[in-house]
């Protein structure tokens, strides 16, 4: 197709075998049409087979398509252009859908933001909605593993599309160990010519006119969504965000999927943890059940069910709800002996009040020469619920944890830590994260939240990602904090302005004190919710 500037797009089209005129189902993306998502997703012959056309695009400068690539900058105009090129291909009904996760569902958002007539319904995955707080930056730190890893994967590409094979060995190399400090130069100068955008990203630290200009502009917009995401996916806060907006703004039909996923593969095994038979993806079916009644006007059932599914770990299976679970917050105090950081028995979550819990501080001291490291969660590869058993006997890691749960515990939504907090240096970074504690002693993450801080406002306040896990009894939760989760996010060299990325040798040795009792109260708000038979 041509670009209304006159900018070639290229698309494999796949049609049913049997003569007539189908809707069409496009996806717009940026990593070479023949893989088209198959990594989650069945394959687009499986969906022709089920009665449509089904388009896989390359979106501008990526695969064979024409013109020069920058990220979210030219996906507006371009896939206005392509829905309307889609719904006159020969055998279209005239009826579009859009499907797709990542960077293919940022591009269904963008399509949509002009109401092109033809779009009828869309399928968002795992889209980081407000580029700056739910795709790059989260709470002010740079998601540093994800960031690099995706430029990495996109330059390299580029450069073996354009024939220069010095450079695409550097960046596949790179791409097996990314080199998160002090990187040869080679490979920065190759990183520079075929991914710049990363350094811009570096460069806008803070939200501007720069993510403005490239945010999906959605406010009004009427039009039906399945949004699909997974508790560990980085770009789940996205997902949400986008839900609840659309939720509140249209009449239009919006439902939502969570699975016990990282942002890919979607299946059982998450982590250390497998969830069994019915963490196998739905999404494929469920798709088609979607885009049968938008595109078709068949009666699927669909809209006579909850709109809302969430996988509840612990249980393992699908609970249905009329919308994402409202919070209902219960409070968890953060109690010390003075020694969180030596014994993981040193320090307790104490439910309801703080009343009577004597006043301490825990101190914790952050050396950057080594760093708490990543392991699992959502913001890290491989992400997942990993066994942090061995991990929570660090010294520059706090631990406190209830005593053994006396009954079944549920918790749906974002639980939200408020800590008490001080710093030898200017600016420093908050890791918390949930766990569950085994009888037996394991412990496997939850779900965490992570906040750069340079202000002395007082308390802090870290959210964590959302989930949805049921704990039987016997079990305990159990609250970790550190000033690190490497390389995650980058480390915090300490002073009062920080650059997103510190060179390691000027980042400094970090003392923290948590404080907890009565007179600084840090606590968890736990969202709990109802448990059903």
């Amino acid at each position: 197709m041509q670009t209304r500037d006159g900018v070639r797009l290229d698309a494999d089209i796949y049609r049913p075998e049997d003569e007539g005129d189908y809707p069409v189902l496009l996806m717009r993306q940026p990593y070479g049409r023949a893989i088209a998502s198959t990594v989650v997703y069945a394959p687009p012959r499986w969906y022709a087979a089920q009665g449509y056309i089904v388009v896989i695009q390359d979106v501008r400068g990526r695969g064979s398509s024409e013109g020069i690539f920058e990220p979210f900058c030219h996906e507006q105009a371009d896939g206005e252009d392509a829905v309307a090129w889609a719904a006159a291909l020969p055998g279209s009904s005239g009826a579009v859908g859009m499907y797709g996760f990542s960077y293919q569902g940022m591009t269904q958002l963008y399509a949509a933001q002009n109401r092109p007539p033809a779009l009828k319904a869309i399928a968002p995955a795992m889209v980081g909605y407000d580029l700056y707080r739910d795709w790059v930056y989260e709470n002010g730190a740079f998601c540093l593993q994800a960031n690099l890893g995706w430029a990495v994967q996109l330059a390299a590409e580029a450069a073996r599309i354009q024939g220069d094979r010095p450079a695409f060995e550097s960046l596949y190399t790179a791409s097996r160990h990314l080199p998160f400090y002090s990187p040869p130069h080679h490979f920065i100068e190759s990183l520079h010519k075929y991914a710049p955008f990363y350094f811009d990203w570096l460069h806008h630290s803070h939200y501007d006119d720069y993510w403005q200009q490239r945010q999906p502009q959605l406010t009004g917009l009427e039009l039906p969504m399945l949004h699909i995401g997974g508790w560990y996916d980085s770009y789940l806060r996205g997902n949400l965000r986008l839900y609840r907006q659309m939720r509140s703004q249209t009449d239009a039909p919006q439902l939502l999927l969570v699975g016990p996923w990282g942002h890919l593969p979607w299946s059982p095994p998450g982590g250390d943890l497998d969830y069994g038979a019915a963490a196998l993806s739905p999404v494929d079916g469920l798709q088609i059940r979607w885009f049968d009644h938008w595109l078709k006007g068949k009666d699927t059932g669909l809209m006579a069910d909850d709109p809302v599914w969430l996988f509840e770990m612990g249980t393992n299976q699908w609970r249905s709800f009329s919308d994402f679970p409202q919070a209902n917050y219960q409070s968890c105090y953060l109690a010390s002996n003075g020694l969180a950081s030596v014994r993981t028995d040193g320090g307790t979550l104490i439910p309801f009040t703080a009343e009577g819990i004597p006043n301490q501080q825990d101190t914790l001291i952050h050396d950057p020469w080594r760093p708490v490291p990543s392991h699992g969660g959502h913001a890290s590869h491989p992400s997942g619920a990993m066994a942090r058993t061995a991990l929570d006997h660090r010294t520059d890691i706090l631990t406190y944890t209830t005593p053994p749960l006396g009954e079944t515990l549920a918790i749906a939504g974002e639980a939200i830590v408020e800590l008490h907090c001080t710093a030898s240096t200017p600016s420093y970074d908050l890791c918390v994260i949930l766990a569950d504690v085994y009888p037996d002693g394991q412990v496997y993450n939850i779900c965490q939240g992570y906040r750069r801080h340079t202000t002395t406002t007082q308390p802090i306040r870290i959210p964590l990602q959302a989930t949805c896990i049921q704990l039987p009894p016997g079990h305990c939760l159990r609250l970790s904090i550190s000033a690190a989760n490497f390389p995650a996010y980058p480390i915090n060299g300490g002073v009062a302005t920080p650059a997103p990325l510190t060179p390691i040798q000027e980042a400094a040795v970090i003392t923290l004190t948590i404080g907890s009792g009565q007179n600084q109260p840090s606590q968890i708000f736990l969202p709990i919710n109802t448990v059903e038979d």
